[in-house]
């Protein structure tokens, strides 16, 4: 379970379980209301025909049963698809300068490509299974209507039935089901979202083996802090097949400092995650003050423990509110406090806000050695009767790791400490240190004794290390060059004794010797590479963008589209032609009424007529609409594909400075990778079928009844304009709202991306609960939306129906006076009825769309803000010089340069320097002796 996994499920996957619990929850228990108010209507009226249209039933269960299912199976292996996606994104937005380093942008936008293909596949099955089944449902649907036209006419004639009567029924039965073939989008919301819930449940139902959740277990009045691993079996759940330790043991007395060094792989940093119980190890004990950790509060016992880890994480929030982790409720005096004691106070107090500085993403504004300071400080503040050192001074230049190394001797007395570290200067003062290799202890002792035995393991490794730095710092190497920050005059480099210190600062590596990955970090009070923003700052970035984005260009989203141009002109003309099979409805259910009235000398024949035509329209229901769904479904999803590749495309080859704001977080462009193509989708799948669909039914629907008789038709055609207005006002309500919502989400989806990725130091402090409320806080604004879109929504669908029944009132009010007046005959009054209360009934169904359509701007909104953006340094141009042969000379020319995001700090002005070729530079901070 990566990152980039648990922030599609928690945006791509809540957003269609929400789809499925919304609006459409209440929409299919209406339609299901109605298709069994309609049926118990008709059996009132006249049970016999209504038994026989009864049979439909079974046919429809069967063909929904079996589409759900295949939808649900469908939907859940194209998330998963998705979800793989959605982890490259998350990852190499993550580590985007890694990638940009090392031209990676193009094997990550191939890797990202190719997961969203596997997941189009998915969606074309998907149009094709949902088309299948709307098709045969309506197919069965048309023939029942056929039967109920034949069998009507029977009754009329052998059982006394009137003509009213099959009309009650018929209409009783024709409504409900055609509630239950509208609900059909509603079921198809329903597998989706049901595919997505049970990867979410699966999630959520899930008992870890370690809960920090779990309030059982001792609680102890205090501890002392004596720490034993008493005979350890341990593999990790990966690799059970490497045991780690194989009946391993140490001992840490109470308020001792306990160093272990050794190989890298060699178990040090499994210790530490065994005392934090972050794994339980197979078989022996971890015991703290003589009791199995596992028999403890796992809160509790967390609560006395601290972390500093190798490669501090900090949280996309303020210093401040980082160091709080570490304690509930602190002061500002203890803050400041343990910034001091962690020798922060001198950059944070230089920077634009101090404590309340935002550091961005992974803690990305500040420098390594600034983050690992900050980690300290967080640790301090805990007050721990346990301290937990891995590697904790590592990214600290040689000045800062002297006092922060005196701020955590310090800390450390009468606490029990327990250091993994490689520096001689933070491990030759421990009270003991212990030699591991390949998961066994071989060496114990303090410094002092294990350099008495020069054949041990200790001692070789301090030679080792020693042998390195002298290979690595050779001082009288002629191609070495050693500059100062004020100047390009040569410092001499004394021998041995005086360059001691020298070379253990840039010696970096795993406990003394083993090669590691440790960046040689910045000057302390040198301006940060991004700009540092507080609470409001980002607000203001956030309105910023709010502000610009107006609205899409449909037009530019078919352009999109253009590929499968001939693929939607197909679909357009098949979706327009299912719009007709509604008019044409209302022809063959006026005729078929008026056939009712005839003498029984004509019914059968006509009746057969009249039956077989309904017939006919049954089976091009069942040809045409597998063919428009999987026509769009194709077009839909090709256009997901390609904005998402797009996007991720655009988003790969941004100048590293966009990367800083806090907008364009991992998380953030996850969510939009994630929710903006899906609500796109929509706008060019299926509401733009069911868009054509209802300018084709009321273009045929007015037509018709203008022949059949034109001033009623005029009459009632007022009527329908209402519902386009009332569209038209929902929309306009809703797009102001949708967009704070929309920025709230992506901001949700940072906290989660941050607490996933840092979940070792938020489970250390204990700090589950903290991340929670911090993501919920978020979600608050999106909920506020919620109840907006079900207001408005709700008001814009009622207002529909008013106008629907509207619709139905003046029609038999007008036609009833036409017949009366002679104007107009009784098959006129139904057909124009029929025709044009079904188009009406279409613009209903488009009303409801309002939502999805404000939503799916705003998405666009936000694709086209990332796909017309210029990188001002784009990997991907093709322009500049191309040298054959490169000597790799660098020279700086009189360089005047700040850092876009703070153009008031100017880093260089006028900087001249040279490296010659194959020259190796090192160049030194004068002030407080490190490398910058």
């Amino acid at each position: 379970m990566s990152t980039g996994q648990v922030v599609e499920r928690m945006s791509g996957d809540t957003f269609l379980i929400q789809d499925a619990i919304g609006e459409k929850s209440g929409k299919c228990v209406q339609l299901l209301s109605t298709f069994f108010g309609g049926f118990i209507i008709a059996f009132v009226r006249g049970w016999l025909l209504a038994l026989v249209l009864l049979s439909c039933i079974p046919p429809i269960a069967v063909a929904s049963a079996i589409v759900s299912r295949l939808m649900t199976r469908i939907s859940t292996r194209m998330q998963e698809k998705y979800g793989d996606a959605g982890n490259i994104a998350e990852q190499t937005i993550g580590a985007i300068r890694t990638v940009v380093s090392f031209n990676g942008e193009k094997q990550a936008i191939d890797t990202y490509n190719k997961f969203i293909r596997k997941a189009y596949e998915s969606t074309l099955q998907e149009g094709v299974v949902s088309g299948l089944g709307l098709g045969t449902v309506m197919a069965i649907l048309f023939c029942s209507y056929g039967l109920a036209v034949w069998y009507g006419s029977k009754l009329i004639i052998e059982r006394g039935y009137n003509g009213g009567i099959v009309i009650n029924v018929l209409m009783s039965v024709m409504m409900g089901a055609m509630s239950l073939g509208q609900a059909t989008p509603s079921i198809t919301a329903f597998a989706e979202g049901q595919g997505a819930a049970y990867r979410m449940f699966k999630t959520i139902k899930r008992q870890p083996d370690i809960d920090v959740c779990d309030t059982k277990g001792i609680i102890l009045e205090d501890i002392r802090g004596d720490v034993e691993l008493k005979d350890v079996y341990f593999s990790y759940p990966t690799r059970p097949e490497y045991l780690v330790f194989n009946g391993f043991s140490l001992q840490i007395p109470s308020g001792r400092t306990m160093a272990l060094v050794g190989e890298s792989g060699s178990g040090k940093s499994t210790v530490i995650s065994l005392v934090e119980r972050f794994y339980d190890p197979q078989s022996g004990e971890v015991l703290i003050d003589g009791i199995d950790i596992r028999r403890m509060n796992l809160g509790w016992i967390r609560g006395k423990i601290s972390l500093v880890s190798q490669e501090p994480v900090l949280f996309s929030s303020t210093i401040r509110e980082n160091i709080a982790y570490g304690k509930e409720d602190q002061t500002l005096e203890e803050t400041k406090r343990a910034v001091e004691l962690a020798n922060a106070a001198k950059f944070v107090d230089k920077l634009p806000n101090g404590l309340e500085t935002m550091v961005g993403e992974r803690g990305i504004q500040l420098s390594g050695g600034q983050k690992q300071r900050i980690a300290i400080a967080r640790a301090i503040i805990k007050n721990p009767r346990i301290l937990l050192l891995d590697e904790a001074t590592s990214a600290l230049d040689m000045e800062s790791e002297r006092v922060v190394q005196e701020a955590l001797n310090r800390v450390m007395l009468e606490r029990t400490t327990i250091i993994v570290a490689h520096r001689l200067s933070t491990v030759k003062n421990a009270d003991v240190i212990s030699v591991l290799q390949h998961g066994k202890m071989v060496e114990q002792g303090s410094h002092v004794e294990l350099m008495k035995k020069p054949e041990g393991a200790y001692a070789q490794l301090i030679q080792l290390q020693g042998t390195q730095q002298e290979a690595e710092v050779p001082t009288d190497d002629p191609d070495m060059i050693i500059r100062s920050d004020s100047g390009s005059r040569s410092i001499n480099v004394k021998p041995r004794s005086q360059s001691a210190s020298f070379r253990r600062s840039i010696t970096k590596g795993s406990s003394f010797g083993h090669s590691g990955r440790h960046p040689i970090p910045g000057p302390l009070d040198f301006p940060d590479p991004v700009e540092f923003k507080d609470d409001l700052g980002m607000e203001e970035t956030t309105d910023k963008v709010s502000s610009g984005l107006k609205k899409a260009s449909i037009s530019r989203l078919f352009y999109l589209n253009k590929p499968e141009a001939s693929v939607l002109a197909l679909g357009s003309v098949t979706a327009a032609m299912h719009g007709l099979m509604f008019p044409t409805f209302g022809i063959l259910i006026s005729s078929a009424i008026k056939m009712f009235y005839e003498p029984p000398s004509e019914l059968p024949k006509d009746s057969r007529f009249w039956a077989s035509m309904f017939v006919v329209v049954g089976a091009s229901a069942f040809v045409l609409i597998p063919t428009e769904y999987f026509l769009f479904g194709l077009a839909g999803g090709k256009l997901v594909e390609r904005i998402r590749s797009l996007t991720f495309r655009s988003v790969m080859h941004q100048e590293i400075n966009w990367f800083d704001k806090p907008e364009h977080s991992s998380g953030s462009i996850s969510a939009r990778l994630s929710v903006d193509a899906l609500n796109v989708k929509r706008l060019v799948g299926d509401n733009l079928a069911l868009n054509v669909q209802t300018v084709s039914t009321i273009i045929s629907g007015f037509t018709i009844a203008m022949v059949a008789n034109w001033k009623l038709a005029l009459i009632i055609t007022v009527v329908v304009p209402f519902v386009g207005f009332q569209t038209y006002g929902q929309m306009k309500l809703l797009k102001g709202f949708n967009k704070n919502a929309k920025l709230k989400y992506e901001e949700a989806s940072q906290v989660a991306t941050d607490a996933v990725g840092g979940i070792r130091t938020v489970a250390s402090f204990c700090a589950e609960q903290k991340v929670i409320e911090a993501y919920e806080k978020k979600c608050e604004s999106p909920v506020r939306q919620g109840i907006r879109e079900g207001v408005v929504g709700g008001l814009g669908f009622g207002f529909s129906f008013l106008v629907f029944y509207f619709t139905y009132a003046l029609c038999f009010y007008v036609g009833a006076k036409f017949v009366h007046q002679g104007t107009a005959t009784f098959p006129e009054v139904f057909r124009v009825f029929f025709v044009l209360v079904l188009a009406t009934a279409g613009v209903s169904r488009t009303s409801a769309i309002g939502v999805d359509s404000t939503k799916a701007n705003e998405s666009a909104v936000s694709i086209f803000e990332i796909l017309d953006r210029k990188s001002k340094i784009d990997s991907s141009s093709e322009e500049g010089v191309v040298i054959a042969s490169v000597g790799v000379d660098i020279e700086f020319h009189n360089v005047c340069f700040n850092y876009p995001l703070r153009p008031n700090i100017q880093i260089f002005k006028d900087l001249c320097l040279s490296i010659p070729s194959g020259k190796v530079a090192f160049y030194l901070n004068c002030e407080v002796n490190l490398f910058s």
